[in-house]
């Protein structure tokens, strides 16, 4: 094992390359390039992800509209939760967005029943501002933990497969508990905690994850099978939908949501504590999206949030540039956490991280299904039974 102040040669060589990408024409309004997948640009140079940003904007209008209709949408949650213990299932990780959103849900005068997937990879940070919001707002938290061997060796195969979705099976399984716990006590309704207006939408076709394709990928790379990892089957997804009717609501879409004063504000009620960055309060996380989505697939995910806050005024143009102009922070001790806690040697670390490309399209997955069933998820997005970003970026041909 190499010392964790050292940087091995192969992440030195890989950062260079990823710091020498060819320059690339830029949209006029955000930070997106020429290079982003599925990108196109307007006469006055405007991208794509932009208009299909607007698009958003107009459809989930926020001030005074915007907090109408998600009190209309509370109420409504309230009338048919009104024999149950909960209203609405709130996955939290002790992020900034799912912790704020729980607070939303106690505001709005709802009822909600915190969930957490645990891969058993959070950081010590994210476990304790989980505890203070639960603690301060008086909220019961379900929890579903995976069993840590099998969940390792879930991303050394990923990881040993050569794709870029090391962290695909904890979205699918964090999908699952939030499901599995509103089938457990009845609920009908599950806040997700996504903000475009803050996030952004993936670009369409740097990720894509689904039941099935994790599967293949265990198959292929692993000798042990999946016994307590909540895979989300194509049987089990519709069911959910169909049989239990189990709506999915993004309140942050029309709310006023600014990332830094949110931050205060959970600092100052809570005892929050900021982790570092987007998504960096999951160790594994830290390391899909500092080392693998960079160094591997020249993958700059700063872009998706810099670029969401530019367009929502959060952040000037200028000042995204300059962020992304920085070279990246690499923190050594995480690739550490990661080598060590996989069994990796010095070797095998290189050997996954320099190996040929793979992509989903290597692999059996759902996409063409979901395709084949793009009418039937336009029904299920227009009943809230699945996000919009679902809609577009798994059932469209020319997408990922």
């Amino acid at each position: 094992m190499h010392l964790v102040n050292t940087t091995p040669a192969w992440v030195e060589t890989l950062r260079a390359r990823f710091e020498k990408r060819p320059k690339f024409t830029r949209c006029s309004r955000c930070l997106y390039d020429e290079s982003t997948p599925s990108i196109t640009f307007d006469d006055n140079g405007v991208c794509s992800y932009c208009h299909m940003m607007d698009q958003l904007d107009a459809q989930y209008p926020t001030g005074k509209e915007g907090w109408n209709r998600l009190t209309q949408i509370a109420e409504q949650i309230k009338l048919e939760g009104r024999r149950k213990k909960y209203d609405v299932v709130v996955g939290v990780s002790g992020g900034c967005d799912s912790s704020y959103m729980l607070h939303l849900a106690k505001e709005l005068g709802l009822r909600p029943l915190a969930v957490h997937y645990d891969n058993t990879w959070n950081s010590q940070i994210a476990t304790e501002n989980i505890h203070n919001v639960l603690k301060v707002l008086e909220v019961e938290l379900f929890t579903y933990v995976v069993d840590n061997e099998e969940y390792n060796d879930i991303f050394r195969a990923f990881l040993r497969a050569g794709v870029p979705e090391i962290d695909g099976p904890t979205d699918i399984a964090l999908t699952t508990t939030l499901y599995m716990a509103a089938a457990k006590y009845g609920i009908k309704y599950i806040f997700n905690g996504h903000s475009f207006r803050t996030e952004g939408v993936s670009p369409l076709g740097w990720c894509y994850t689904d039941g099935k394709y994790i599967d293949s990928v265990v198959r292929q790379f692993s000798e042990r099978k999946l016994k307590t990892f909540p895979n989300l089957w194509m049987s089990t997804f519709l069911r959910y939908m169909l049989v239990s009717r189990v709506k999915r609501i993004r309140p942050l879409y029309y709310v006023d949501y600014h990332k830094e004063e949110t931050k205060k504000f959970l600092t100052s009620e809570f005892g929050w504590q900021w982790y570092g960055g987007h998504h960096l309060e999951n160790r594994m996380t830290h390391f899909n999206h500092a080392f693998v989505f960079p160094l591997r697939f020249n993958m700059d995910q700063r872009l998706n949030g810099y670029s969401a806050l530019v367009r929502s005024g959060q952040m000037t143009r200028a000042e995204g540039l300059e962020l992304i102009r920085k070279p990246l922070k690499l923190d050594m001790e995480v690739l550490e956490i990661v080598q060590k806690r996989l069994g990796f040697d010095d070797a095998e670390m290189e050997r996954v991280m320099t190996q040929p490309l793979r992509t989903f399209r290597d692999f059996k997955t759902y996409k063409e299904t979901f395709e084949r069933m793009r009418p039937f998820f336009w029904l299920m997005y227009k009943l809230d039974m699945v996000p919009k970003s679902f809609y577009i970026k798994y059932t469209s041909r020319n997408c990922v």
